[in-house]
């Protein structure tokens, strides 16, 4: 799992590629962190590269979510893959992290 830190003003994007697996989500949910811990409020998940993700990794982004909305702030996801997108709504995730097409429609709705 790569993860690539790209901010637009106060939007934090986080490009992820690889498999969000229990193997890669301890690195993951440490880069992750690493990017709350400098003040990211605001984050884009940006999940084109993903190709698989299991329940360690939903664990992840259920981790990082609660901890950003603890802080006030808010995450989203963007451009996810048809296999991604199919475990996330199976899972519920979407009743509480917004899914968007592009980054950009993710940027417009964390403005």
């Amino acid at each position: 799992m790569t993860i690539t830190e790209k901010k637009e003003a106060d939007i934090t994007i986080l490009s992820m590629e690889g498999r969000l697996d229990s193997l890669t989500s301890p690195d993951a949910d440490k880069q992750l962190a690493a990017a709350i811990d400098r003040g990211a409020r605001k984050l884009v998940l940006d999940t084109n590269g993903v190709v698989y993700i299991s329940s360690a990794g939903l664990r992840v982004l259920l981790g990082v979510t609660r901890k950003v909305n603890t802080l006030g702030g808010k995450v989203v996801l963007s451009r996810l893959g048809p296999q991604v997108q199919q475990i996330i709504e199976l899972a519920g995730f979407t009743s509480f992290l917004p899914v968007f097409k592009t980054n950009e429609e993710a940027r417009k709705a964390l403005a």
